[in-house]
């Protein structure tokens, strides 16, 4: 019994031993295992979160939309203020990581400035439906006008374009739009967005003052490493002084945000760029006080200096605008033929001109024109775009005089049929819509990023 007994003390003990070291086996695998957890993991975060980076942002803009986060991860992420309450909500979406952005997208072409409206608006973010309702304009001559119909707009279904954008009657504030917009624009591979701007509190005769707009673009063209400048309208008393101060408070605002554009010159400066639209209604004389070094309100040598683009339309503009002090001209209409500025033979002598005055020439082109959607009378003035075939002679055009920067009217003008935005077939009890087939609605915006390409390609040869 007392052998039984030894052999069965004996037994226990091993069995403890064992079992102490299988315990102290699993503690060691589970102290090995919390080692190799990610540092910044917390509560809920699943192990290995960090190799599915996919899976991590789709979490993340979850949680945003729960508002549960205060700030989202990645290089490109900004703060975003003086919007509409919804808008800011909805702004704090996350950004997707830049690095996968830049494999996804062609890289931007800086010398390819595209025109860009921030105009619009619908119920669900403005109240109301801005611009999508633009009264039909009556001709000039009421014998001519009285031929033509009167009134205007109603969207949804029916809106003062004639084509219908693939995002519908959008609000230009919605956070969701502006950055379809954005990864538009990079996917064509422009660089510059040129944006529509009035001055606080001002805006066209159709629209809602826009300038609380521009921080939330250029957080959001930041994110698609695009860069901003802005194509200042002819607001009601501009002139030098008014202008003087326009660019001041520009510069001051939004300056320092790493998506305002600056032009690197020939003498080696970084300075902004401002696109002046209708810049032939006022005198020279006056643009001269602000853009000639001797001018009473002179803007050069100071901290607010910059490249001043005027608009030609007219042949004798061009010697306006060199008197002016501009610092170069662009064409704008996307209609050959229109103007002597838009007309495409002209090109070339405007550039030797420029060139001669030390002035930069910028052609805009686009894809084609139709505005009878608002101007009814205005047929003579259509051009069709012949399914991408007159977009690509207008930059064959363009190419030929060896511009430094080529302008695209435009990304959204949607009223006078320039955009390249997404465009979708549609048809209602009122209207059919003009659109894009046989091809994609993103055909403007390949054929855009296949010019760029060729641009960059020609632009090595121009400087061997």
């Amino acid at each position: 019994w007392i052998l039984n007994y030894d052999i069965m003390a004996r037994f226990r003990r091993r069995t403890c031993i064992i079992l102490l070291l299988f315990i102290l086996f699993i503690c060691s695998i589970m102290m090995a295992l919390k080692t190799l957890r990610p540092d910044r993991a917390g509560f809920g975060d699943p192990f290995g979160l960090g190799l599915l980076p996919e899976l991590q942002q789709r979490i993340v803009l979850l949680d945003n939309k729960q508002n549960s986060l205060n700030k989202v991860q990645g290089d490109t992420v900004t703060r975003v203020s003086n919007l509409h309450s919804i808008a800011v909500n909805t702004m704090k979406a996350s950004m997707s990581p830049v690095n996968k952005l830049e494999e996804e997208l062609a890289s931007p072409n800086y010398n390819f400035h595209i025109f860009y409206y921030s105009w619009f608006g619908n119920p669900q973010f403005d109240g109301k439906y801005i611009h999508w309702n633009h009264p039909l304009l009556p001709h000039w001559d009421p014998k001519i006008a009285n031929n033509y119909p009167k009134g205007r707009h109603n969207p949804p279904e029916d809106i003062g374009a004639n084509f219908y954008p693939e995002l519908g009657s959008y609000s230009s504030k919605d956070p969701s739009v502006i950055e379809a917009h954005m990864k538009q624009m990079r996917s064509a591979s422009t660089g510059v967005i040129v944006l529509s701007w009035y001055p606080p509190g001002m805006a066209d005769e159709n629209g809602e003052p826009t300038d609380d707009l521009v921080p939330v673009i250029l957080d959001y063209a930041h994110k698609y490493n695009l860069k901003v400048t802005f194509h200042i309208e002819p607001y009601k008393d501009r002139d030098d002084r008014s202008m003087y101060h326009n660019v001041k408070y520009i510069i001051d605002k939004y300056g320092g945000h790493p998506a305002f554009y600056r032009h690197k010159t020939s003498t080696g400066r970084f300075l902004p760029m401002f696109y002046v639209y209708d810049s032939y209604v006022t005198i020279p004389e006056i643009w001269a006080n602000l853009l000639t070094v001797s001018g009473s309100q002179t803007i050069r040598n100071t901290p607010y200096d910059a490249l001043f683009i005027a608009l030609l339309v007219e042949e004798r503009h061009k010697h306006d605008i060199h008197r002016s002090g501009f610092d170069g001209m662009y064409t704008y209409f996307a209609t050959n033929g229109f103007s002597y500025g838009s007309s495409h033979h002209n090109w070339a002598s405007l550039k030797a001109f420029c060139d001669s005055n030390n002035l930069m020439f910028i052609p805009s082109v686009g894809p084609g024109y139709i505005d009878t959607s608002i101007r009814p009378w205005n047929n003579h003035n259509t051009r069709n775009r012949v399914n991408g075939k007159y977009y690509e002679t207008a930059f064959s055009a363009a190419l030929l005089v060896r511009p430094e920067i080529i302008s695209i009217t435009s990304f959204n003008e949607w009223h006078e049929g320039t955009q390249i935005e997404k465009a979708v077939p549609k048809r209602t009890g009122q209207v059919v819509y003009l659109d894009y087939k046989p091809h994609k609605p993103n055909v403007y915006l390949e054929l855009t990023q296949k010019w760029s390409e060729k641009y960059r390609k020609e632009q090595e040869q121009w400087l061997m």
